[in-house]
């Protein structure tokens, strides 16, 4: 009777992780990817890249200067309401805020993939306008700057909240699943940092709880000491690291010809 009930328990329990690692696999994207509305107004000039299928919507500051600077965004990050800042930031380079493929009014599904396709796209679509590259890169978009970096000539990039890899994070936040075997989308940033030879700024939250700071550390250890640098705001966390004084004053500095 009792070995009767403990088999049963057991059965049950196997059953529910097997649906909820199920359930995990099956709508991993809808937890990772948090797709903002088309803004439908005008901050600045905006132009559409077709490729892959896909049209990507694409902000741009101050056209025709010899350095860019693409700026890869955080999830959830509605890219267009940095335009004010970056116009008073960055007044002799011009500024691309991409949205993501399905992000914004791009179409599209997002995906690393996808994602990476098109971060290199858009580089391929600027590059002879411009004498160097430079990127930026928060928090989700911190990835895709780093495999944009790995792939193309970028002369600078700032990686803001960065994660060591997307394994490592949900690891994390799952730690009773096998994760590693279950990630569709990595994210592995720790993977391309040796094709890496930008100048790079790293800048840590130190109270981020979405991207612990050991995952931030971890990634600027990977790195050359000669090429990186690494800025700590101390009272800042994942969301509210823009508004800290420090970010804008780090991030002029690094660009400041």
């Amino acid at each position: 009777m009792h070995r009767s009930v403990l088999t049963s328990g057991l059965l049950i329990f196997f059953l529910s992780y097997l649906g909820f690692a199920a359930y995990l696999y099956f709508n991993q994207r809808a937890y990772l990817y948090f797709p903002t509305p088309d803004p439908g107004d005008s901050r600045g000039g905006r132009f559409t890249l077709e490729h892959d299928d896909t049209r990507l919507r694409i902000w741009y500051l101050q056209p025709g200067k010899s350095v860019a600077i693409i700026y890869f965004g955080g999830n959830a990050e509605a890219v267009e309401w940095n335009v004010p800042v970056f116009n008073r930031l960055f007044p002799g380079k011009t500024v691309y805020l991409p949205h993501y493929r399905g992000f914004g009014g791009s179409t599209g599904q997002p995906s690393e993939e996808g994602l990476f396709k098109d971060a290199v796209a858009l580089y391929d679509h600027i590059a002879s306008q411009h004498e160097e590259v430079w990127v930026v890169g928060r928090s989700l978009g911190s990835g895709i700057a780093t495999y944009l970096a790995s792939q193309r000539p970028v002369k600078r990039m700032v990686l803001v909240t960065p994660y060591d890899s997307m394994v490592a994070l949900a690891r994390r936040e799952y730690p009773f699943f096998p994760v590693s075997w279950m990630l569709k989308d990595r994210y592995d940033s720790l993977a391309h940092v040796p094709r890496i030879d930008a100048e790079t700024l790293i800048i840590i939250a130190v109270q981020d709880q979405v991207i612990p700071e050991a995952h931030s550390r971890r990634l600027a250890e990977a790195f050359p000491d000669e090429i990186v640098q690494v800025q700590e705001l101390e009272d800042a966390d994942h969301f509210n690291v823009d508004n800290h004084p420090g970010y804008l004053k780090y991030l002029k500095e690094f660009f400041s010809p």
